[in-house]
């Protein structure tokens, strides 16, 4: 039987504004691709199928009690370590990264799964894990191991991006739960040593490009430093209303790299200007406070750390795309959430949404 209260307690509003972005989204990929020559079907209705086939997923998301998901947290992330295992020995490499795994019919990015894998695995852990006064040095040692090596695979492929990002979504989980004072100071101190040998042992020479042309983005302009400077004039010649719709220079003339993916917004930004750029963080801020009340209306804490997760997962997209477009955070290949266009992103970001719904649906069973 299922409970009719599932259904009255049904959260239209976060639906709602969902679906709102990702049809803002497909209006700008539409034109951020029309300049396109597409062979097959264009990439806003590719897109198109992407919403859908998220909106299924997050509906099975909502159909199954999200404890569940707490008692196969280990299977799941167990699933995601194999498959990005695979795709480091047979995976499609594209762009001189090793991402993406063909199952024949479909192409999954499994660094992407991992985003919510870590979620669900994290606040599986920390729910049963009780903590007192703050997490402590001594109690960092597993839940380190658990992001570490998934992090390690994923800057394999390599994806610096969506390491820091899997990174961030764990760093905040922990914070939510607490740490110690004493911790905080503890490993900022080794960060210093760390980020030195990760500069000068781990990161490849076109990441390093990147975080030089963050700094300077003339010292490499027709190379490295491309993609900031192009997307930097597209907002900027946005003025206070934009160019208008399809009338975008720097996208419909093909200057801006990536603009229907990472720089989505920045064709975005041109087109509306200013006004449509606080009317798309006004939306995200609100998706954003709207999941840290479902934390908070919460009572039980698995859903709690659940949908602090997820809203950590949405707000760090939000917060680096951003900030990448505009020049104030290193290009690192983040999509926008519901926004920018792929497949597995937007699969991603539905299950959130789904993930958030359920909780929101069961606060009262609680």
């Amino acid at each position: 039987m299922i409970d009719r209260r599932l259904f009255t307690n049904f959260d239209w509003t976060l639906l709602v504004l969902v679906f709102l972005m990702a049809a803002v989204g497909v209006l700008n990929i539409y034109s951020a691709t029309a300049p396109y020559k597409i062979v097959g079907a264009p990439y806003y209705l590719k897109q198109v199928y992407w919403i859908l086939t998220g909106l299924l997923l997050a509906v099975l998301v909502c159909s199954i009690d999200y404890h569940m998901f707490e008692d196969f947290s280990y299977w799941f992330y167990g699933v995601v370590l194999i498959l990005l295992c695979v795709v480091l020995v047979v995976g499609k490499t594209s762009m001189g990264a090793t991402r993406w795994l063909h199952l024949g019919f479909v192409t999954i990015q499994p660094s992407e799964p991992m985003k919510i894998v870590i979620i669900i695995t994290f606040a599986r852990y920390f729910n049963r894990t009780p903590v007192f006064n703050g997490l402590r040095i001594r109690d960092l040692g597993y839940p380190l191991l658990l992001l570490g090596v998934p992090a390690l695979l994923i800057m394999k492929q390599p994806d610096l991006g969506t390491a820091i990002l899997v990174a961030l979504i764990a760093c905040s989980i922990m914070l939510y739960v607490g740490v110690n004072w004493g911790t905080l100071l503890t490993v900022t101190c080794a960060g210093i040593p760390v980020a030195f040998a990760g500069w000068h042992f781990v990161l490849r020479p076109y990441q390093k490009n990147r975080i030089l042309n963050f700094l300077d983005p003339e010292r490499d302009p027709l190379r490295s430093g491309y993609h900031l400077i192009q997307s930097k004039i597209a907002v900027g010649s946005g003025g206070v209303i934009g160019k208008g719709f399809l009338h975008g220079t720097q996208s419909q003339l093909r200057f801006l790299p990536e603009q229907h993916t990472d720089f989505a917004f920045s064709v975005f930004a041109e087109e509306w200007g200013f006004a449509g750029c606080l009317v798309v963080l006004a939306l995200y801020l609100f998706l954003i406070l709207w999941g840290l009340q479902i934390a908070a209306r919460c009572n039980d804490r698995f859903g709690s750390l659940l949908a602090v997760g997820v809203t950590a997962m949405l707000f760090w997209h939000i917060v680096i795309n951003m900030g990448m477009v505009i020049g104030i955070f290193p290009v690192v290949g983040v999509p926008l959430p519901f926004f920018s266009y792929g497949g597995t992103s937007m699969v991603t970001s539905m299950v959130g949404a789904g993930l958030l719904l359920n909780i929101r649906m069961r606060r009262f069973m609680f």
